[in-house]
């Protein structure tokens, strides 16, 4: 019998113990109650409460916490939208009894407000300005919570704008926008390098036309000062110039022959080939230049011709409008 007094009067000892001491985590608070009514707010470490009389009515977390909200709504310009507003927020200290006592979930209520506030700035918006403005709606987001919940004992850190995601049938046709604006201009830059490409071509052509131009004129240039010379040199020794120039003909004749013969598997055959042919060419040169000076003196001669009967008419014309004859004397007089 005393054996049972001794394991009952042990276990209560043990309930009154348990029931008298508690810990309470970092970053939290514990509410204690006596019979249902409100008594005190313990914070982190070991405390103490009256067993069986007073109990704990729950815990708060004092933690920074995220609340995720995905809202659908729709645009200015009549296009449907997913945001995902990222809420976070933090029971403030002072005002653990609020946040326990006067607010039974606020997760819906903050997921409330923000509902309200999304689908009041969105429509006012088109669907690209969503895109640039939506540190704005963060802000929005965060004024009214902050006006809200801040009698309630929750304290608003930030808010933010983590997804925009339009319907699937819009992203679509974004996409297909900003594809054909990135062909258009990629377009735009390889017709730029093909027209650059085309004008470097053509310049290059036209400066290397010029050089070549310059060359074979310089070469002639050159070409025409040798044959002076060797023919003032020919003439210095007693060789005439129409001798002089069928030898520099015959020589430059023989000349191209050798480079010709000279070079390894040439097809090239000069035409004609035969020793008269640099005499023949001189001769009709000069065949040539004489028929061309015949030529010239004769349409000289044609024309002093044709000027003197023009000035002969106008000098008769002039007579007759002055009143003198062909004789010279004025009509109606006879000397």
């Amino acid at each position: 019998m005393d054996l049972i007094i001794y394991a009952i009067l042990g276990l209560l000892a043990l309930v009154v113990l348990l029931g008298t001491f508690f810990t309470v985590k970092q970053q939290t608070a514990a509410v204690v109650e006596r019979f249902g009514k409100f008594t005190s707010m313990r914070q982190s470490g070991l405390q103490l409460k009256v067993p069986i009389i007073d109990k704990i009515a729950g815990r708060i977390n004092l933690k920074i916490q995220q609340l995720d909200v995905i809202v659908e709504t729709k645009t200015k310009d009549d296009v449907f939208v997913r945001l995902k507003i990222s809420v976070q927020f933090q029971v403030r200290r002072e005002k653990v009894y609020d946040a326990y006592y006067r607010l039974q979930n606020p997760h819906d209520q903050i997921t409330a407000y923000v509902f309200d506030v999304v689908r009041a700035e969105v429509p006012k918006m088109k669907l690209d300005y969503v895109f640039e403005k939506k540190d704005d709606i963060a802000i929005a987001v965060k004024r009214e919570l902050n006006e809200a919940m801040m009698d309630y004992g929750y304290d608003i850190i930030k808010t933010l704008v983590t997804d925009i995601d339009p319907d699937i049938q819009v992203k679509a046709a974004m996409n297909r926008i900003n594809a054909a604006e990135r062909e258009k201009t990629a377009a735009e830059y390889e017709a730029e390098a093909d027209r650059i490409k085309i004008v470097a071509k053509a310049r290059a052509e036209a400066e290397s036309k010029r050089l070549q131009g310059q060359g074979i004129a310089d070469q002639r240039r050159e070409i025409a000062r040798g044959l002076e010379e060797s023919v003032d040199v020919l003439n210095n020794v007693g060789i005439n110039s129409q001798e002089a120039s069928a030898l520099i003909v015959v020589t430059q004749h023989y000349d191209t022959l050798q480079s010709i013969g000279e070079a390894t598997q040439s097809n090239l055959i000069l035409l004609p080939n035969s020793p008269q042919a640099g005499s023949d060419m001189l001769n009709n040169m000069i065949a040539s230049f004489t028929a061309s000076a015949q030529i010239g003196e004769q349409m000289k001669k044609t024309n002093a011709n044709k000027e003197e009967k023009v000035k002969q008419s106008s000098r008769s014309q002039r007579d007759k409008e002055s009143g003198y004859d062909d004789d010279g004397l004025e009509d109606g007089w006879i000397e």
